[in-house]
């Protein structure tokens, strides 16, 4: 008699999502799986990977089509769940499955996105990204500019004129295929479409070090907020986590519940060890609420003022966004 089969594969050789598929055409009807391939070792299965297969590659669908479009969405959650960095590269739900650089590329899938893409990113809840860099021509200034509703041409800024200046800031360091926060609002100061919703005044940090005892760091800041003046003080494990206690113990006044935003990844990156400890650094820094992920950028020769920059960029573009959805 017919019996039924299933799988159960963990990804010791990076094949674990490959064998589950041979194994559902040669009569496999159950497959196990986890969300993100989390598991012991190398890690199991990755349904996300293995449901859009078999529902859009396959045509065995497994979950309705709306249910589908929520598996990013679901990816994420488990990330958060399990305080894990989400993996930009994972096929269909990562930050970078449906990413384009190169200028040609974005030409050709603003024509014909089948070119360039497998599928329609929406069918699994996730969102065509096209990127930013020295490799970017005009089409990625100008697909950019639409999908963030940056109207280009305002105070004679041209996408010409944008390529040459991101060019010229990626020279001098700055990186923006991995800030996109940060470029959002580097577009908007170029066409004067930039309205701060909170401007530094100045900030202090200071380290205190007590014999055996870990390194503590305060942090002063004053910020104004529609001319209004706040100045808060902070305590943090180093100084940027210091600056970041400061910075939202003072925009706690004017914009509150900041508690859904967290920092998930820092990054120092210097630019050119020859200079020794006085060379430029670069700062990344990663920040997610409930609902998506963006990275903002900071450069310097101080390595407290390039974190700044990256955090308050971070902010900016956290209060831009909730500011837009409380529009009517």
């Amino acid at each position: 008699m017919p019996v039924k089969i299933g799988i159960h594969t963990h990804n010791d050789c990076g094949l674990a999502v490959a064998n589950s598929i041979a194994a559902v055409r040669s009569g496999a009807v159950m497959v196990q799986g986890t969300i993100n391939g989390y598991g012991e070792r190398c890690g199991n299965a990755d349904l996300t990977s293995i449901i859009p297969i078999l529902s859009l590659k396959m045509d065995r669908p497994c979950i309705s089509e709306k249910k589908l479009t929520k598996i990013r969405k679901i990816s994420r959650f488990v990330s958060e769940t399990a305080n894990m960095i989400p993996l930009n590269s994972r096929p269909f739900v990562g930050r970078s499955a449906f990413a384009h650089k190169g200028g040609i590329h974005v030409s050709a899938i603003m024509k014909v996105p089948r070119a360039y893409e497998h599928m329609n990113p929406e069918q699994v809840g996730n969102m065509r990204r096209v990127l930013i860099s020295d490799l970017s021509g005009k089409s990625n200034v100008e697909y950019k500019a639409k999908e963030l509703g940056i109207e280009l041409d305002a105070n004679g800024y041209d996408s010409r004129k944008i390529v040459e200046e991101i060019k010229r800031m990626e020279q001098e360091g700055y990186q923006f295929d991995v800030a996109d926060g940060s470029f959002k609002i580097l577009m908007e100061k170029f066409t004067d479409q930039f309205r701060p919703l909170f401007e530094l005044e100045s900030f202090r940090v200071t380290i205190e070090k007590d014999k055996d005892q870990p390194c503590l760091a305060h942090a002063t800041i004053k910020i104004s907020v529609d001319e209004q003046k706040e100045i808060t003080a902070a305590e943090g494990i180093g100084p940027v986590h210091a600056l970041d206690n400061a910075l939202r113990k003072a925009l706690d006044k004017f914009f509150p519940n900041l508690d859904s935003m967290g920092l998930i990844d820092f990054k120092v990156r210097v630019m050119d060890g020859r200079d020794g400890t006085a060379a430029k650094v670069r700062v990344l820094i990663e920040s997610r609420d409930q609902d998506r992920i963006w990275s903002t950028i900071g450069v310097s020769e101080d390595i407290i003022e390039a974190s700044w920059q990256a955090l308050a960029d971070s902010f900016q573009y956290k209060l831009s966004k909730k500011s837009s959805n409380n529009q009517p």
